[in-house]
């Protein structure tokens, strides 16, 4: 009996050991580097580093020359990084160096100081572990606490309409791809530079470029962006997807109700310490009744403006394609949320859609698309200019204009009233006017006069 004991633990012992060894071989096993990637846009600089599994790191700055060591336990670097270009970025080069204990050691270093900023992304379906560095740009701007001194809408000088135009995903965030490998952050960003190019020949309009290169920033950072470029309309365009392939059409979003809800409480909880502007008026010295009132009040105001601004660009995506809805669409889109901000997201089709990635990739349909969003936008600041803008001066002078058009045509128009025995042949000889133009001036469609009726005489 103590034999079999015996060899049955001898057996269980040779099964489960082996596991044993090859789990903690796992755990102690050395990433590997599989490849090194780099975006750079003006503001900041991301290095992504590809990784067989998971690993630990740690970061440090140090100046005197300025530069960035990343020191990672576990992991090799198969060969020296050579194939980046460091022409734009924070990034001159990159030292890398395979230590003891399979640490490796990399150096960035850097043109001007930054703010560092790294952490390690778990694998999704198009990427394994990655391990990215931000490096944000230090400003060498001193800020000054005084406030902004904000110009009369009065002034002599008028402005032109601020418009960002915001290009959607970019850098490690590919977007859609089309069944043709289309990316959606190409195709968006080729409709973004059209519609830039068309916005700045329209005099009264100015275009700002949330991303103008393949490069990523956050969906917070877009927004921000467009705040510190003083937008007077935010435009998001984006290529949508679905999992079947007959989805198709364009839309747009402006945000949810309950997507403003939540961005208030998130305002009002860091109102103390960012002074951050609401339709020109700061929060950090209100208290939080007043404050939450001031927010309640300028998300209504950017939510119906939104809504009209979009409605106009979906009347006009309706001239050139299928759209999705007939109406406009609400959502909680984390770049729609800015309370003082009209915002609006612009889906220009199915990317996921065979004929519609077709279209998406031609640059003739990217020009109508383009010009269709700038024609709702137009429309839409042409009925509601902003006071201060040329907008709002040019809708004065047609107010105006269409004044002294009424003044003269009333100067230049006679009235006769209808009495027994009036005919039109005797009016027409009477004023020296033919009987077609009397007919005109009054919309008849017969020689019968009305007695006592007020006819317009038009001046020979």
């Amino acid at each position: 009996m103590i034999q079999i004991m015996t060899n049955r633990f001898l057996t269980l012992l040779l099964v489960v050991l082996p596991c044993l060894l090859f789990a903690s071989g796992m755990a102690v096993a050395t990433a590997q580097v599989k490849d090194v990637r780099m975006w750079a846009s003006p503001d900041s600089t991301r290095l992504v580093i590809d990784l067989s599994h998971s690993v630990n790191h740690r970061l440090t700055r140090l100046s005197n020359p300025e530069r960035v060591v990343i020191d990672v336990d576990k992991a090799r670097l198969p060969k020296p990084i050579t194939h980046l270009n460091y022409k734009n970025g924070a990034i001159s080069g990159i030292r890398s160096a395979n230590k003891k204990q399979s640490k490796l050691r990399l150096v960035l270093d850097l043109k001007h100081k930054v703010h560092p900023k790294s952490f390690l992304l778990k694998p999704n379906a198009k990427y394994g572990y990655r391990l990215v560095i931000d490096l944000e740009k230090v400003s060498d701007k001193v800020r000054s606490n005084s406030p902004k001194i904000v110009k009369s809408v009065n002034s002599s000088k008028k402005r032109d309409l601020i418009i960002a135009i915001d290009a959607g995903h970019g850098g490690d965030d590919p977007g859609a791809r089309g069944p043709r490998g289309t990316k959606e952050k190409h195709v968006v960003l080729a409709i973004s530079r059209k519609l830039r190019d068309m916005v700045n020949k329209k005099p009264g309009m100015k275009a700002v470029m949330i991303r103008n290169g393949d490069y990523y920033i956050s969906l917070r950072g877009r927004t921000k962006k467009a705040r510190k470029l003083n937008a007077d309309i935010f435009i998001s365009i984006h290529a949508d997807a679905f999992k079947s392939p007959k989805a198709h059409g364009s839309s747009v979003f402006i945000l949810s109700s309950r997507g403003a809800t939540s961005e208030a409480a998130k305002w009002l909880a860091k109102k103390e310490n960012e002074a951050d502007l609401v339709g020109g008026v700061s929060l950090d010295d209100k208290d939080d009744m007043l404050a939450k009132m001031l927010l309640d009040l300028s998300q209504t105001a950017t939510i119906e403006a939104s809504n009209s601004a979009a409605s106009r660009v979906l009347s006009g995506l309706t001239k050139i394609g299928d759209t999705h809805k007939n109406r406009v669409e609400r959502a909680g889109f984390v770049v729609l949320k800015s309370p003082d901000i009209p915002s609006m997201l612009v889906e220009t089709g199915f990317i996921s859609n065979y004929k519609e990635e077709k279209l998406l990739r031609s640059a003739a349909y990217q020009k109508k698309l383009a010009s269709a969003i700038l024609s709702g936008v137009d429309g839409y600041f042409k009925q509601y200019p902003i006071p201060g803008t040329i907008y709002a001066k040019e809708t004065i002078i047609k107010k105006l204009n269409h004044k002294v058009l009424a003044s003269a045509l009333q100067k230049s128009i006679q009235r006769h009233k209808v009495v027994r025995g009036d005919t039109l042949s005797g009016i027409s000889k009477r004023y020296q006017v033919s009987v077609s133009a009397i007919k005109r001036a009054n919309k008849m469609k017969n020689n019968t006069l009305y007695l006592g009726k007020v006819i317009n005489i038009p001046r020979s």
